[in-house]
């Protein structure tokens, strides 16, 4: 993970984080970001890689986002 510098410019995005059933390792992607997807075995390590990601896709420009990330949301349903 890159420290943040004093007066530097900084974008945030939402990531969307989900454990793989078949390898145990986290899955982390930004919603409506084509090609904005990691895995790493901590969230440490999934952020740091998030992070390379999008540094990387930023190089080819800003993106035009598909769509926006807005929560998430419980449904309960009877069992």
């Amino acid at each position: 993970m890159r420290p943040v510098k004093a007066g530097q410019i900084v974008r945030t995005y939402s990531a969307v984080i989900e454990r793989c059933s078949e390898t145990g390792l986290l899955v982390g992607h930004v919603p409506g970001f084509p090609g904005a997807h990691s895995q790493g075995a901590t969230l440490d390590e999934l952020q740091a890689n998030l992070q390379e990601v999008i540094a990387m896709l930023l190089e080819d420009g800003e993106p035009s986002l598909e769509s926006d990330f807005v929560g998430l949301q419980q449904i309960v349903v009877p069992a």
